[in-house]
């Protein structure tokens, strides 16, 4: 009996998800209002982490949590102000990423789509600054 594909081998697997992560960060790279979040001068770490973090997200290696524990993605997000603005310039460099790295791999559009919902679903979680809030719970 044959094991079912997760979303991460159907996306593609490890080139995908490279592709995907590396394509944002060269955004990220030219654009000041994020760079200035990012601790490191070199957007490597960061371009890993997000790589392996999505990876076991949709299914495939388990490496982001033996390397760095849960993701408790709004407490590693809180230490940076993260408003509107923000939110709108990492949602606009995924989608291009998204863009790119897809028609690259021939993404399925469920795929894409299941893709682009967690994005804009995980940015909208992100913002801890502003009116716009919104706390866990609330």
């Amino acid at each position: 009996m044959s094991e079912t594909p997760t979303p991460y081998d159907r996306m593609g697997g490890a080139p995908f998800f490279f592709d995907l992560v590396h394509e944002f960060y060269l955004g990220v790279g030219v654009d000041p209002l994020l760079t200035a979040m990012y601790p490191e001068d070199d957007l490597g770490p960061a371009e890993e982490r997000l790589r392996l973090f999505l990876e076991q997200y949709w299914g495939g290696p388990t490496t982001y949590s033996e390397l760095r524990g849960h993701p408790r993605l709004r407490q590693r997000h809180g230490p940076y102000a993260v408003d509107l603005e923000a939110r709108d310039h990492w949602v606009d460099h995924m989608e291009h990423a998204l863009n790119v790295a897809g028609a690259r791999h021939g993404l399925q559009p469920e795929l894409r789509d299941d893709l682009w919902r967690y994005f804009t679903s995980a940015a909208i979680a992100m913002v801890n600054t502003g009116p716009e809030v919104i706390m866990p719970g609330g």
